[in-house]
């Protein structure tokens, strides 16, 4: 459930009648608010791919397509600066969900998962991969260059076929995606959740930096 201004402010000026009702909206909202917190945390069809400890006191989960610039360059510029400052010290758990605008994202997330099998380590260095070829593989001949990308990472020619034909693999990532859609409100890529907290495109280190500093300290 999305609380917008507007519902908030309805709430607000309800609070007084409610407490003579015996509830109140803010602690609805708060409930809802809550759930849908859940909702973000909960993996659905696929295992989560993720880094730093499971208890981190901050969770981040991004939703993203490979063929998107945007997720590509967050990948560059904000993500690694995320990883040393937060991941690697233990303080947050980084959640990496596949949301496919295309086919061609749908194949380079299909690829990943079967490089990387349950090693979300291995999973991050492939999606790291891709994204810096992303130009190579979206443009050009996407079948030939994630095959090449996958013989790098150690699949025999028939496995990365097998893999891109995976249909099994395939329904999985659309029914996430169709969740992440439907339920969690996710439209467009890059967008990620902190603690349950929606924050929609790139995003600068600075504001993610904040927001993980103000969390820490409650």
């Amino acid at each position: 459930m999305i609380i917008t201004r507007r519902a908030f402010t309805f709430a607000l000026s309800l609070t007084g009648l409610a407490a003579l009702a015996g509830f109140s909206p803010l602690r609805l909202i708060a409930e809802a608010m809550a759930q849908s917190a859940s909702d973000v945390a909960k993996p659905q069809s696929l295992p989560d791919m993720a880094l730093g400890p499971a208890n981190a006191s901050v969770t981040i989960t991004e939703y993203a397509s490979m063929t998107c610039p945007h997720c590509a360059a967050f990948n560059e510029n904000v993500f690694p600066k995320i990883k040393s400052e937060y991941i690697d010290t233990g303080k947050v758990r980084y959640v990496f969900r596949e949301f496919p605008l295309d086919i061609k994202a749908a194949a380079g997330s299909m690829l990943a998962r079967c490089i990387a099998k349950e090693d979300a380590g291995k999973y991050f260095a492939v999606i790291d991969m891709l994204f810096k070829q992303q130009n190579d593989w979206v443009t050009k001949n996407t079948t030939e260059t994630l095959t090449r990308i996958g013989k790098q990472a150690g699949l025999s020619q028939q496995a990365v076929e097998d893999c891109l034909k995976d249909q099994a693999l395939l329904d999985k990532i659309a029914a996430d995606q169709k969740f992440a859609n439907e339920v969690l409100k996710v439209g467009s890529t890059p967008t990620f959740f902190i603690n349950g907290e929606m924050i929609r495109g790139e995003t600068s280190f600075e504001e993610f930096d904040k927001r993980i500093k103000s969390l820490l300290k409650s």
